[in-house]
């Protein structure tokens, strides 16, 4: 889908709150009402609104630890891998990367025995061969919002 400066900057406005009304929507972009509903409408047939969220601050809900796990997969089964770990709780990110390893994964953790169970569980699937995983100590920005 080709994105005009009107959506684009229907997507700013969303991005950055998306309670915003319609109507305040169309005062920011300088559009009618009925322009933002149609654009919004035509973004979410076509997956590029994928859903509405908030923005959390993890650590004041007890998740003190925010990991990337580095994993090698072996016999050509990441894609079967990785959609396995997509469904684990903690999981916020997997990612196929290049490199030495196959995929990352970020996940969070309240304590380190729940970290400590979710890289037993990591390590018992068939396929995985070996993991790395580094601990956050400081997060200076996590912020998806890139529009």
């Amino acid at each position: 889908m080709h994105l005009d400066e009107t959506d684009v900057k229907i997507l700013k406005s969303l991005t950055f709150d998306a309670r915003l009304s319609s109507r305040q929507i169309a005062g920011q972009c300088n559009v009618s009402v009925g322009t933002v509903l149609s654009r919004i409408r035509k973004m979410e047939k076509e997956g590029v609104l994928k859903g509405y969220s908030v923005l959390l601050d993890h650590e004041k809900l007890g998740y003190e630890l925010t990991i990337l796990t580095e994993i090698t997969v072996s016999k050509g089964r990441l894609l079967e891998m990785e959609n396995e770990i997509a469904r684990y709780p903690n999981v916020c990110s997997v990612y196929d990367v290049t490199g030495l390893t196959d995929a990352v994964i970020i996940a969070k953790f309240k304590n380190r025995d729940e970290l400590s169970k979710f890289t037993k569980r990591l390590l018992a699937l068939p396929y995985v061969e070996r993991t790395n995983t580094h601990v956050v100590l400081t997060t200076i920005k996590e912020d998806f919002r890139i529009i």
